[in-house]
């Protein structure tokens, strides 16, 4: 453990750098570090983007394409997502901070401070300390009364108070429709979840208005599969229930192993890949100065979390990039429509999932409806990525960009769904609520989700 000083535009800035493995406050103490350095023409915050961009490249050059770290307690293998502009700093004559975001190949996104010494042209890191690990910080800055600023540890606590369940999760989950009163022919399309590598799901229970009078479906596309009834006026004001138990693991990066990238490159009716999506993607990632699929998902994932507003207004929650782009506002259908259009035509593949978010300060009751995300494949994996709740809860955008929380369920993938038969609307845009159509015409009908949260005391 180093302490030393540090001075930003002639104010003193004592730092106590902690890591996990940190000592106890009798451990402390100051080290002075000379302030003044050579250094030739002015130098400025793009010469510090620069000089950091320029150190870490050498080092991935030199090791296989990776960049490696050790501290105290560990070593990592690490890879570039994105520089934080916004912190890129001039300590004094000569000596620079940055912080950088770098991945490990299994999605843990580490925030890193880097200290550089040298001249414009010509930088070289002399301390580089993590930060944060998924947003979480194992430290934060603090001002004392003389204007001197330091670092103090930060218990690593629970992302709970956000809405996210790290680990496992595990509940029972029902899905009801109400039907209304009918009196010509209607059919119905509605979700049934399936188990993954994420997600374990029993089916509990299946009610239908009269018994083996439905089929299960299979769209060829994406394999979702699909409830499928005709009804009469006997069914008029009765209800479909599902009832599944979930066991929900927490998803990070992760292979696939029946890769089929094309159809995730390829526009869909309300996901556009054309010259107006694909000029923005590009400004976007070259202001960002992003060089690969990694650092190219973390300047789009940033611009629209920072670019479009959450409001279910106007024509949200059809999931049209055109809209949300336009717009600036919608859902979480917007958020990841405009996500995937600025993906696939920067020739990111990137697809669409949709479910519910189970609450993480409850332990029962309703759920608020349906909840959608994404993922983008880079590295050789598919990336999970939030973009809606990265927007709500700004202390965990960079947790959101490479993990989906536990306490959650997944019912179907994809847009532009087509089971057979199909609708008379035709492909379904994405299948969270039920497809409801009497003589043809669509009509929206009321659906509850509610959950009971499975404790220990449970089990």
């Amino acid at each position: 453990m180093k302490n030393f000083t540090l001075h930003l535009s002639g104010i003193l800035l004592v730092t106590i750098l902690l890591l996990p493995s940190c000592k106890t406050d009798s451990d402390k103490k100051t080290i002075s570090k000379p302030s003044t350095k050579e250094v030739g023409k002015k130098t400025t915050i793009a010469d510090v983007e620069r000089g950091i961009r320029e150190n870490i490249a050498a080092q991935t050059a030199n090791n296989n394409g990776i960049f490696y770290f050790k501290n105290d307690t560990a070593e990592f293998n690490l890879k570039l997502v994105r520089v934080h502009t916004e912190y890129l700093s001039i300590l004094n004559p000569g000596e620079y901070f940055a912080c950088v975001d770098l991945a490990t190949k299994d999605g843990d996104v580490y925030d890193v401070d880097f200290f550089l010494d040298g001249k414009a042209d010509n930088m070289h890191v002399t301390k580089t300390t993590l930060h944060k690990l998924n947003g979480k910080p194992y430290y934060s800055w603090k001002q004392r009364k003389d204007k001197t600023w330091y670092t103090v540890p930060v218990k690593q606590s629970s992302n709970k108070l956000l809405g996210v369940i790290e680990g496992k999760d595990q509940f029972i989950f029902t899905y009801q429709v109400d039907l209304p009163k009918i009196s010509s022919p209607a059919k119905i399309w509605l979700p049934i979840a399936q188990s993954d590598s994420f997600q374990t799901v029993e089916l509990l229970t299946l009610n239908a208005p009269t018994p083996d009078t439905h089929v299960l479906l299979k769209d060829k596309k994406f394999n979702n599969e699909i409830f499928y009834m005709e009804l009469t006026p006997e069914h008029s004001e009765k209800n479909i229930t599902i009832k599944y138990k979930v066991l929900r693991k927490e998803k990070s990066p992760y292979p696939d192993p029946n890769l089929d990238l094309d159809k995730y490159l390829s526009a869909n009716i309300l996901l556009p890949v054309n010259n107006k999506f694909s000029s923005l993607a590009q400004e976007i990632i070259t202001k960002k100065k992003a060089k690969n699929s990694l650092e190219q998902a973390r300047a789009l994932y940033d611009y629209v979390t920072d670019n479009i507003r959450y409001a279910k207004q106007g024509k949200y929650g059809t999931g049209d990039a055109n809209y949300a782009c336009d717009a600036k506002t919608g859902n979480c259908t917007e958020f990841h429509s405009l996500f995937i259009s600025l993906a696939r035509s920067a020739g990111i593949p990137a697809r669409f999932a949709v479910g519910a978010a189970i609450p993480s300060n409850r332990d029962d009751g309703g759920i608020d409806g349906y909840h959608c995300w994404a993922e983008f494949y880079a590295d050789n994996k598919w990336w999970p990525v939030d973009i809606s709740e990265a927007n709500k809860y700004s202390a965990l955008a960079t947790y959101y960009f490479g993990h989906h929380p536990a306490n959650r369920i997944e019912f179907t993938h994809g847009r532009d769904i087509i089971p057979e038969p199909t609708p008379n609307s035709g492909p379904i845009n994405f299948l969270a609520y039920p497809v409801y159509e009497v003589e043809g015409q669509p009509i929206t009908v009321p659906t509850k989700f509610s959950f009971v949260r499975i404790t220990k005391d449970d089990k």
